[in-house]
């Protein structure tokens, strides 16, 4: 989760083969840095392959309950039907997850702020259900309580 040299978390996501695309949660800071008591956060996602590079600031609530939603999809391990989605607050970032019953496919989605909205970009992601889930919400619930310095 974390890399030498990092003085924050990060959160990395997909990137199983060479040309999939990897997604990195990363540089978490407050939204309002002069309020001691401010619940908003503030992190980037970049999503990177050979030949594309996107990065956009996500601003949540505490998070949004990314961490939460990531939690009951690990919960589920014996699955779902249909789609299950969760979006931050100004919905830069969404995430759709669909069990395929030997795999949980998450759609993460980045997105122009509202109201331009003029573009967004989608790359979908695989994980074994259970384990590997609830690995991925304990990294993401960690990144998202890490208390940063501004």
């Amino acid at each position: 989760m974390q890399e030498e040299g990092e003085t924050s978390p990060a959160v990395r996501v997909g990137g199983e083969s060479p040309r999939a695309i990897k997604l990195c949660f990363d540089r978490l800071t407050r939204s309002f840095p002069n309020e001691p008591d401010d619940p908003m956060r503030d992190f980037v996602v970049t999503a990177h392959s050979d030949g594309v590079r996107i990065e956009v600031t996500v601003r949540t609530w505490g998070g949004d309950g990314l961490d939460v939603f990531l939690d009951e999809l690990s919960e589920d391990f014996r699955g779902w039907i249909g789609a299950r989605t969760w979006r931050s607050l100004e919905r830069d970032l969404t995430l759709s997850a669909e069990h395929t019953g030997s795999c949980v496919q998450l759609t993460w989605g980045l997105h122009d702020r509202i109201p331009d909205d003029e573009w967004h970009f989608e790359a979908t992601t695989n994980h074994a259900p259970g384990e590997d889930m609830r690995n991925l919400a304990v990294e993401m619930r960690s990144f998202l309580e890490f208390e940063p310095l501004k």
